[in-house]
């Protein structure tokens, strides 16, 4: 027999103790005894806080991954993905007296973040966000590293200090960071000449 705890009143079936207690003690009950007799309404507006606490963090959660895939690049570090923006820069490269000509095929649309275009050689694109210098030119098939510079270019590698003088420029100064972000208007250099 089913005891109330707030009279000590007994009843012969829990369903006479829940009547009880909605008609007796609908001010003094508890949130756990106000949803046992269905009366849940006065302190949470009757909505399950679980499901919807559970719904705002999946957004959130869902909200966060496409950020990170779909703004800031995802696995392509802090790059974004390919049409996030559109802008343009000039580039040279000169190996050992030869210059490299980027209106061949193989410099050309190649990669969709950065690129030539049109058969033309000296103006860069970039469409994506974040587009590094260090990405630019593995995006056109060449390796870079620093300290020291080097350049791994038609599969030589040329090291600077080592019989090589590398250049890394970006508007007529040194590149300190193979991660400076290109902007509109850089202009790139890439020298390597023997020392």
């Amino acid at each position: 027999m089913p005891e109330c705890e707030y009279c000590g009143a007994s009843h012969d079936s829990e369903e006479a103790h829940l009547k009880h207690l909605k008609a007796e003690h609908a001010d003094e009950l508890g949130p756990i005894d106000k949803r046992r007799i269905g009366d849940a309404g006065e302190d949470d507006g009757g909505l399950p806080t679980g499901p919807i606490a559970l719904g705002v963090v999946m957004l959130l959660s869902i909200g966060i991954v496409g950020y990170v895939v779909f703004i800031a690049g995802g696995s392509s570090g802090g790059i974004g993905q390919a049409g996030s923006a559109h802008y343009h820069g000039t580039m040279e490269m000169t190996v050992l007296g030869e210059d490299v000509d980027f209106s061949q095929q193989q410099y050309q649309l190649e990669d969709q973040r950065f690129h030539f275009e049109g058969g033309e050689g000296t103006r860069w694109h970039a469409h994506a966000t974040g587009v590094t210098f260090q990405y630019g030119m593995e995006a056109l098939g060449f390796e870079v590293n620093r300290s020291p510079n080097t350049l791994v270019y038609e599969g030589e590698t040329y090291v600077d200090g080592e019989g090589y003088e590398v250049i890394f420029e970006i508007n007529g100064e040194p590149v300190s960071d193979l991660e400076y972000v290109l902007q509109e208007g850089d202009s790139i250099r890439v020298v390597v000449r023997e020392a």
